[in-house]
């Protein structure tokens, strides 16, 4: 697959985005910094919120684009969909006009919550089975949405590796990618396989946005996906082999844990930023706000 760095493509977003937590709403709020070109937040958290944060919150969509990255759909679930939570999903999107949602390649429920993201065995019938899902979601939905490579620590009975379990997914599902490049280097080390060669055969194509994060080091050759550190220069290398090889993409910072003061957060955003600009052909610069309305 060739780079392209066609500028023209209709992102559902640009720039540089950062990851809406609760201890960021004030400080956002207060600041609303230029950099931020988008934010993006897990619906469950917000849906059915109210009072001074629900207020807070609004004030940010009317100055923010908006996406959505979910966390309890559990597409690979052996359980029924939830689809009075997609329903909800649904209305929560419509009414604060946010532009996209995603969710995890993963499950995290059967009888229960199980609070934690499952690796999908790597076989052609949970493919079927998982793309199956993802078509119903879109449907109910009525548009598209984007499966987030993940981090993970065992694959079980895997009959393909997750490079290819993930091209077959979206292939079949006919969806869109959040591609993960911290999930990407994480399992890497994890699985010992090259970050870069696993990078070139994504379907650049369907690439909706990015995140990148930093992760916990448990030891030499264990990686463990927190997001509750800086990231490393390995994980930044991998994403400016991406812009080089697919364009510039709109890209966001996760941080969930040992959240640093705002400033300190929007220096990696600006980081994003500046790779973003060495990639950008030299009649276009990289959108910085977000739009409103």
């Amino acid at each position: 697959m060739t780079a392209s760095t066609d500028a023209t493509r209709d992102y559902c977003v640009q720039g540089a985005g950062l990851g809406l937590r609760r201890a960021l709403l004030g400080p956002l709020a207060d600041a609303q910094p230029s950099a931020v070109g988008f934010l993006e937040v897990a619906p469950e958290n917000w849906i059915g919120l109210g009072g001074t944060r629900k207020r807070l919150f609004e004030k940010l969509t009317e100055r923010y684009d908006f996406v959505t990255h979910g966390l309890s759909l559990s597409l690979g679930s052996p359980a029924p969909l939830d689809m009075g939570f997609v329903s909800r999903v649904r209305e929560f999107l419509d009414h604060h006009r946010i532009r996209y949602y995603s969710e995890h390649l993963s499950y995290c429920s059967d009888d229960g919550h199980l609070y934690d993201l499952m690796p999908i065995p790597y076989t052609d019938e949970a493919v079927r089975y998982v793309a199956d899902r993802i078509r119903r979601v879109q449907d109910a939905l009525e548009r598209r949405i984007a499966v987030e490579n993940v981090s993970c620590y065992a694959t079980p009975d895997a009959q393909m590796s997750e490079i290819e379990f993930l091209n077959a997914v979206v292939e079949e599902a006919d969806c869109d990618l959040l591609l993960d490049l911290n999930n990407i280097y994480v399992n890497s080390v994890n699985f010992r396989f090259d970050p870069f060669a696993y990078l070139d055969a994504i379907p650049g194509e369907r690439i909706a946005y990015a995140h990148i994060a930093g992760h916990h080091e448990e030891a030499e050759d264990l990686r463990v996906d927190t997001h509750g550190a800086d990231v490393i220069d390995p994980v930044w290398s991998l994403l400016d082999h991406a812009y080089a090889r697919y364009g510039v993409f709109p890209t966001l910072l996760e941080r969930d844990f040992n959240i640093p003061p705002l400033n300190e957060l929007l220096g990696e955003v600006e980081t994003i930023r500046g790779i973003q600009a060495r990639h950008q052909p030299a009649n276009t610069a990289v959108t910085s706000a977000g739009l409103s309305g």
